[in-house]
């Protein structure tokens, strides 16, 4: 018999719904890690990263009872430190990705072979690219969501989504060959 990922943990939710501090502990502990990388990974900045996911964990329990297992507790956890992630950088006035008059367009063609590219290369291309590129490829690639649901994330279109993801990979690539 398969479990269902939506109910992972869920007595540690039950109880904290309660208010038991030493069960909101125990999930903290579970999930801290996980969402300070997340957080790291769109901020690009430790500390900020750190308050970002404490003021997330603050919001998550005090908002514990909206949670109805539509999605696993670590989902709904996540989307709040994305969410807080990108209000943070908004506050900071970082546009989510400037492209006005860009000044390159791409086509749909895809490259003809695909390069391996050394991991070491991808995150050192990834700490030098700006925070509104590092964001599309942090929410399609690393985090799994789909253009529809970052155009939503962002308040972008999906057609503008595809098109700065695809933008964000070319300057990833230019990047990376420079390196």
């Amino acid at each position: 018999m398969e479990t269902d990922i939506r109910f992972t943990h869920q007595t540690l939710v039950e109880q904290c719904k309660t208010g038991n501090s030493s069960s909101q502990y125990e999930l903290y502990g579970l999930y801290v890690d996980a969402m300070f990388n997340v957080g790291l990974r769109f901020l690009g900045n430790k500390e900020d990263a750190e308050d970002i996911v404490q003021d997330s964990f603050v919001d998550a329990f005090k908002k514990l009872h909206s949670f109805k297992y539509e999605s696993s507790f670590g989902a709904w956890l996540k989307r709040i430190v994305i969410n807080k992630s990108i209000n943070h950088l908004r506050a900071k006035k970082v546009s989510v990705v400037p492209m006005d008059d860009h000044e390159f367009h791409l086509t749909d063609e895809e490259p003809e072979a695909a390069e391996v590219v050394d991991i070491k290369k991808v995150q050192l291309g990834m700490a030098q690219l700006p925070d509104g590129y590092r964001q599309i490829i942090n929410l399609y690639l690393i985090e799994g969501y789909d253009h529809v649901e970052i155009g939503e994330i962002l308040d972008i279109s999906t057609s503008t989504s595809k098109s700065q993801y695809h933008r964000a990979k070319k300057k990833l690539l230019e990047i990376i060959s420079e390196l």
